[in-house]
């Protein structure tokens, strides 16, 4: 078996005598003692490689088994729960119960295989944003892993682990969730050392019903950790902390940083500058240094303070992790501030929930000198029966915060638009200066937004990802 560059080079070597063991799967075709060996996992049958393994997944519009055929073309095996009727010769297959849960386990089993510190980061906002910057500071010092793009799911998590190579030292994972238990499921494949809750809001409100699921979701990370990181100015997310703790569930060392409340790693005198924020980093019983980061917003403050505080816990100097912050730059479409001729366009379209557009608003104003505030921010998804009440908090914010001109995106926020707008009137005055358009989809938006934004303006562009907002800086942007 030959690997090639085109294999998932970082992955560890791993036999068919080890995928059967990890899986608890039966071999239907080739030599279970060929010293011969897999560096890839691989879940598409259009972009495998020589010496990937493809495992043949379900969706809901798709079965990998269709492409099984496909991928033994390019790649030397394949994990199935169907047993195949033809066997391509030379080729490796595995036959289990279930792939998706074989996948996971092989996830695990690697895991194990490998003695690395694993640090989870949930939340409802920053999740990304921690997490790269926890990649940046830890790259300084030790040989990183970290899950790629949005690969922080039930399918998503496991891929990545499968990367991990003999000489990693730590990895870097971000858990994502959408109901109940899905935490503690990716926590049980990964183990991780350290964990770290950004923060708690109402994303996915709509599928796990309140508040007080969605933090109890989130704290699920905290069985068997070493440490965990919080936000000790969120006060909820603190009170769910400490009812926990009291059960003595867990023995976890408790982190907490803040810019607002006494903790062990705090933000003093914050300024906002052109360019991002700047701060004091403060270190209980290890002393401070000063922090000017490229990357605008009093969330992305609180970002770097997480990701400091696992740093510092794990030995890294303040000198370190400065050098680290100050080089990093925002990851694209997360509040990324572009310049187009005299206007400022600040790209956070890709994703939204009611706290993350929020916190984006007040920045925005904070943000808007000499021009107006345009806000143009598409529908929030996933908020069930919250969705009209959520939308139309947004647009009075809106209004009462100072911004100029609010472009709706979507019928969801278009809706609560037209149902806002006799009311802020009422509110504010006919002649307030506070302006609403309303759009079907962003392609509708962006047809019309030349006409609507004016130069020195700064303009917001946000939504959930399925909106596709983007597509409304591409217009901008010529």
């Amino acid at each position: 078996m030959r690997v090639t560059k085109g294999s998932i080079k970082d992955m560890a070597n791993l036999t068919t005598e080890e995928i059967i063991k990890a899986t608890s799967g039966k071999l239907l075709s080739g030599d279970l003692k060929s010293p011969e060996h897999f560096r890839g996992v691989s879940i598409d049958s259009r972009t495998i490689s020589d010496g990937e393994i493809f495992f043949t997944l379900r969706g809901q519009r798709f079965d990998g088994h269709d492409f099984l055929k496909e991928a033994l073309l390019k790649g030397d095996g394949a994990v199935v729960d169907i047993e195949p009727q033809e066997v391509s010769e030379g080729k490796v297959i595995i036959y289990v119960e279930d792939t998706l849960r074989a996948l996971q386990d092989l996830a695990h089993f690697l895991r194990l295989k490998q003695d690395i510190s694993v640090i989870a980061i949930t939340g409802s906002n920053g999740k990304t944003t921690t997490k790269e910057m926890l990649y940046a500071i830890l790259s300084k010092r030790f040989k990183v892993i970290k899950n790629e793009g949005n690969l922080n799911n039930h399918i998503g998590l496991p891929l990545s682990l499968t990367r991990i190579a003999p000489d990693d030292e730590v990895a870097v994972l971000e858990l994502g969730m959408n109901a109940s238990g899905e935490i503690r499921r990716l926590c049980e494949i990964a183990i991780p050392t350290y964990g770290v809750i950004t923060n708690i809001g109402s994303a996915h409100i709509g599928n796990l019903g309140s508040l007080e699921s969605i933090r109890s979701a989130k704290l699920e990370i905290l069985k068997g950790l070493a440490a965990i990181v919080l936000n000790a100015d969120d006060s909820f997310l603190m009170q769910g902390y400490e009812s926990i703790r009291t059960q003595g569930n867990f023995d976890a060392r408790l982190i907490t940083f803040s810019v607002n409340s006494n903790s062990d790693v705090r933000a003093d005198d914050v300024v906002a500058t052109d360019n991002g924020s700047s701060f004091r980093l403060k270190f209980r019983d290890v002393g401070s240094i000063s922090i000017t980061l490229n990357v605008h917003g009093l969330f992305n403050v609180y970002n770097a303070l997480a990701a400091s505080a696992v740093c510092l816990s794990l030995g890294m100097s303040l000198e370190e992790i400065k050098t680290a912050l100050e080089s990093y730059k925002a990851f694209p479409m997360r509040f990324e501030v572009v310049r187009q001729s005299s206007i400022t366009l600040i790209n956070d379209s890709y994703n939204a929930n009611p706290s993350s557009m929020k916190e984006a608003l007040k920045e925005l104003v904070h943000m808007k000198g000499e021009g107006r505030a345009v806000a143009v921010l598409g529908d929030m998804l996933e908020l069930g029966e919250f969705s009209g009440k959520a939308h139309s908090d947004i647009i009075k914010m809106a209004a009462d915060t100072g911004i100029n001109i609010f472009v709706a995106v979507g019928e969801m926020m278009s809706l609560a638009a037209q149902k806002s707008r006799e009311e802020i009137n009422q509110k504010l005055g006919s002649n307030s200066g506070f302006t609403i358009y309303a759009f079907n989809n962003a392609d509708e938006a962006g047809q019309n937004i030349s006409g609507i934004i004016k130069q020195r303006d700064v303009v917001l562009i946000k939504g959930s990802r399925a909106m596709g907002m983007e597509r409304i800086i591409e217009r901008i942007r010529g």
